[in-house]
């Protein structure tokens, strides 16, 4: 078995592009050859790994980046004609075997009002998906919710959706037990896109908590102290840190993970956070929620008022019990990866690409 990946990033850059980096990793690690198209590799080029650079583009706007990429894909295809090789896509092109979907399908701008969707905008990321879509043999979500949505706007799709494989998660420093002080404690939330996450929501929770525990403390990592977040705490004597974004979120120094999300195709942070043995409370737009179990943390409607928001952070401020450590390793997702690519047979594989 032969592999090719293709992603515009390559690197532990972000949420897809981490899932793409370690899985690359743990299949080269069972054996396997390895090869990556992108644009760019961010940081040092893993040994054991070929990686092919097309070299930068446009970033935005970001249907005519994908265009430009798929374009450059598909040329350097023709000039490198590939047998006996797999092709696992991150992204909108059109030469691939097996795509996974990270987020949430396009389609649902069907669901707006028809002057948000009458745009180029609109038409090419449409145009994009749906031919992801139909040229994949193998379509792979990395989240139930996903899945359920990819059936909802591709019923015609349904057959080639697989078991959604989610990400894992790297086995990092743990927090500590600890008494948190009854007028104390420290929430966390992390997210670069700080809106979609939830944030404007998480502080109306934190403020009523702080009716309570006054000394309670508010680490946000995403939006920076210069950022329109600042905002948000417009009357604020203190009682929290916008801290900026970092790639090593400081999970053990949490108490509470807080993430009510507004959209969530999975939310890594979350598997991270109950990897750290943070106990989370989180909404149920997030794709992670099926790993939140009773003794991991809470799973809450956006319906509920920040107040019940509140007393659930309190619930789990107030125990006295360590929430297990969640385990899923790369590897994990590697051989589930592998199970789907050994359901391929030849004569598909070389249909598809012609």
């Amino acid at each position: 078995m032969k592999l090719l990946h293709i992603v515009r990033r390559y690197g532990p850059v972000g949420g897809m592009e981490r899932y793409v980096w370690e899985l690359s990793l743990s299949l080269r690690d069972m054996g396997i050859p390895v090869t990556v198209v992108c644009e760019r590799c961010h940081g040092d080029k893993p040994a054991g790994i070929h990686v092919i650079e097309l070299g930068e583009t446009i970033k935005r706007p970001r249907w005519i980046a994908a265009l430009i990429f798929s374009h450059r894909v598909s040329r350097w295809f023709k000039r490198n004609p590939q047998d006996h090789v797999i092709v696992h896509s991150h992204e909108r092109v059109r030469v691939h075997h097996v795509t996974t979907m990270h987020g949430p399908p396009f389609a649902n701008v069907r669901d707006k009002p028809w002057w948000k969707r009458a745009s180029m905008r609109v038409m090419a990321h449409l145009f994009l998906e749906r031919r992801e879509l139909d040229v994949s043999l193998k379509i792979v979500p990395n989240s139930p919710i996903i899945k359920e949505q990819l059936s909802h706007y591709y019923p015609e799709f349904t057959s080639k959706l697989t078991l959604p494989v989610v990400p894992g998660v790297m086995p990092g420093a743990l927090r500590e037990a600890r008494v948190v002080p009854r007028d104390g404690g420290i929430i966390g939330f992390v997210g670069k896109e700080w809106k979609r996450k939830g944030l404007p929501f998480a502080v109306e929770i934190i403020k009523e908590l702080r009716l309570t525990r006054p000394n309670l403390t508010f680490m946000v990592l995403g939006p920076s102290a210069t950022s329109d977040a600042k905002q948000l705490f417009v009357g604020w004597s203190g009682g929290y840190e916008l801290m900026g974004w970092s790639d090593q979120a400081h999970y053990t120094d949490f108490d509470v993970l807080l993430h009510p999300a507004l959209a969530e195709p999975y939310g890594m942070v979350v598997t991270e956070a109950m990897g750290a043995r943070v106990p989370v409370v989180i909404s149920d737009a997030c794709g992670a929620k099926a790993q939140v179990t009773a003794q991991a943390g809470e799973v809450l409607s956006l319906d509920l008022t920040a107040k019940q928001w509140a007393q659930a952070l309190n619930r789990q401020l107030m125990r006295t019990d360590q929430p297990p450590v969640f385990m899923r390793g790369w590897s994990a997702v590697a051989q589930e990866s592998v199970a789907i690519y050994s359901e391929l047979n030849q004569i598909s594989l070389n249909a598809s690409l012609s």
